[in-house]
């Protein structure tokens, strides 16, 4: 069961898309291809890649969601994960009601009051769960942080 701990957040990636027509990725999409074979996922036939799509999709649809809640294994990978990415030019920092496009496709709103100025080419950022539940946007180069919302 420890070993197949890797598989929870894909699992929470997957229950968390947002557009209804997007396809199921497949395991091999949503692991690096390092991953992929430090699991030995490389190793196993098309069917059994396709089986262990399909309980994966199953799984995430029925049983991921409680265990982000309830599994305290779950709930400390979950507290140590970080998104690392950079917003899309242009960035000039926020002002009360910005919206982040990152790199990695994601979307994220600024969810609490303030206003920040940034005039740098930097736009590298991290997104981490506070111990509440929420999520804050800091940005690397300016030291700055606020309170966000996942949008996409």
């Amino acid at each position: 069961m420890r070993n197949l701990l890797f598989l929870l957040p894909l699992a929470y990636f997957i229950s968390n898309a947002t557009a209804a027509d997007e396809a199921f990725p497949g395991i091999e999409k949503l692991m690096s291809s390092e991953e992929f074979k430090a699991a030995g996922l490389d190793k196993l036939s098309e069917a059994e890649r396709t089986a262990l799509n399909a309980w994966l999709l199953h799984y995430t649809a029925t049983e991921a969601p409680t265990m982000l809640i309830t599994n305290e294994d779950v709930k400390e990978v979950e507290a140590k994960h970080v998104i690392q990415a950079n917003v899309k030019p242009p960035f000039k920092g926020w002002d009360g009601n910005t919206v982040f496009y990152l790199d990695n496709g994601q979307v994220w709103r600024q969810r609490l009051n303030g206003r920040v100025v940034y005039q740098g080419e930097d736009t590298a950022v991290e997104i981490k769960k506070n111990f509440l539940g929420f999520y804050k946007l800091y940005h690397v180069a300016s030291g700055r942080s606020i309170g966000v919302s996942r949008v996409k």
